[in-house]
């Protein structure tokens, strides 16, 4: 396996995140209806959607809104001929800001903790991109 194609491990644990959050979603919203405090229609508007389901949701949303610009990156690096070690090594430093930042959201919803998790992601999202400026330039 060479530098560059390991950039894609990463990416397949970042899709295999995703996968876990939709799992740990209808989980939630099947539990919920089991339980009997919702109703398969409460899952239409989500503003009426229990806690519980609702913040296993939310984090869905999450897994594609700043995992974009991951992807991105990943790719972009991949085309150019960047994806070398420093690249792998920063983009498993993003997925495991994001698995933690799912954990946590799904758990104690510690807002404090989470959003420094999402700025640690945030912040290595923007190192990859600095990588691939530096990579073309």
């Amino acid at each position: 396996m060479t530098a560059s194609t390991a950039i894609f491990w990463p990416v397949l644990a970042q899709v295999l995140l995703t996968y876990a959050i939709y799992m740990v979603v209808s989980a939630r919203r099947l539990g919920a209806v089991k339980a009997g405090t919702a109703k398969v229609s409460d899952f239409k508007v989500p503003s009426i959607e229990p806690e519980p389901s609702a913040t296993a949701a939310r984090n869905l949303t999450n897994q594609f809104e700043l995992p974009v610009l991951f992807y991105a990156a990943c790719l972009s690096l991949f085309v150019t001929g960047g994806a070398g070690i420093a690249a792998v090594v920063v983009a498993w430093a993003f997925v495991l800001a994001r698995a933690a930042h799912a954990y946590v959201h799904v758990t104690s919803n510690r807002v404090r903790l989470r959003r420094r998790l999402f700025i640690a992601s945030l912040a290595v999202n923007f190192v990859q991109w600095l990588l691939l400026a530096v990579h073309i330039a």
